[in-house]
């Protein structure tokens, strides 16, 4: 909680800012806001500014005691009217990009492989629903791992592609991996990032439910129980005072590095789930089911609020995200699991791996 805690004290205490960016697509989205939206407002205030003042001091009544009688000029007219559209189109392109990218769920999968030295050819499958098959190289990224890392390899200098838009595209290297490498292979079509970030989003590996109520969040967790529970304001003597009205009894905890698809809805009026770190926000409408979703880059607490107004204590229901390492994400499900009277999920396998390694030892 500290390093959350810090970082959005940080940003708010007079900052202008966005809060720090915690993904890779969220990264995008301020590099559209920052590099993209700001120098076209800046510059289109400035010139219409400089237009104002113009005006002021070349056509005042003092300067220009006899107005011309003109009220209409062609070209200027459709000077303004065409400027804008290009203006607007040049907004579009990278907006319509981004919004496909935060609206579609990605469904990239990754298969692994043992080199031995020799074999060179290694098929992947291509299997993904109507639509969504790799037909390009650029959805396709290979990984070579060893004892001294992994190395992402370059399409058609370490490898070839064969069956682009087939059920099986085969992976040709053209020096078999040495024994013991793994091989990684990763396809999919959302691929988010920019430059040496661009990456394929992997498909999601769990699913969160957040319901909307006046004036809270109820969690809900299908792939491990389907365990739920009731997120509320922290009280303000619980609180420090960079989290008060930020903070929450009942934290998300999700883990770091790992897709989480987040399904809304609402049980009573719309209300919105946001949070910026993630550039997220989604409505949760009565009767509707909206779905969107996040890849954290790093552990830490994060936090959001209710962006629609839902009442008079629409200002109280916050939203708060802990982001954790997979073994602490894994003991906190069996900790929710054993509240909800269910067995562990985890805590057996590793209570069993642990004595078959002690049986082994004796």
């Amino acid at each position: 909680m500290t390093a959350g805690a810090a970082a959005l004290a940080e940003r708010t205490q007079g900052g202008v800012a966005m809060l720090p960016a915690n993904s890779a697509l969220a990264e995008e989205v301020h590099f559209f806001h920052n590099w993209i939206l700001m120098p076209i407002i800046t510059g289109i205030s400035l010139f219409v500014l400089a237009l104002l003042l113009w005006i002021i001091v070349r056509y005042n009544a003092k300067a220009n005691p006899n107005p011309r009688k003109f009220s209409h000029n062609t070209l200027i007219e459709i000077i303004w009217t065409g400027i804008p559209i290009l203006i607007l189109l040049f907004i579009a392109l990278p907006s319509f990009d981004l919004l496909y990218k935060e609206d579609i769920v990605p469904d990239g999968k990754q298969a692994t492989y043992r080199g031995d030295g020799q074999t060179a050819d290694f098929v992947f499958a291509n299997d993904f629903a109507e639509g969504r098959t790799i037909v390009r190289a650029k959805h396709i990224e290979v990984y070579v791992e060893s004892p001294s890392g992994r190395t992402k390899l370059t399409h058609r200098d370490d490898y070839r592609l064969d069956g682009l838009g087939d059920p099986e595209i085969v992976v040709q290297f053209e020096n078999p991996p040495a024994a013991g490498d793994s091989v990684i292979v990763r396809g999919g079509r959302s691929i988010v990032g920019r430059g040496e970030r661009a990456a394929i989003a992997m498909a999601p590996t769990m699913t969160i439910k957040a319901i909307g109520y006046q004036w809270n969040w109820q969690y809900s967790y299908p792939d491990f129980g389907d365990f739920d529970f009731f997120s509320n304001l922290l009280p303000e003597e619980q609180a420090t005072p960079e989290t008060w009205l930020l903070d929450v009894d009942n934290r998300v905890v999700v883990p770091v590095g790992e897709t989480i698809r987040l399904i809304t809805t609402a049980n009573d009026v719309i209300h919105s789930w946001a949070l910026p770190a993630f550039t997220i926000k989604i409505d949760a409408v009565p009767g509707r089911i909206n779905e969107t979703w996040f890849a954290a880059d790093r552990e830490g607490v994060y936090y959001g609020q209710c962006s629609e107004i839902c009442g008079v204590k629409h200002a109280y229901m916050p939203i708060a995200v802990e982001v954790v390492s997979r073994p602490e994400f894994e003991a906190w499900i069996d900790e929710q699991r054993a509240l909800a009277g269910m067995e562990p999920m985890f805590g057996e396998d590793v209570k069993l791996a642990s004595a078959a390694a002690g049986d082994n030892g004796n």
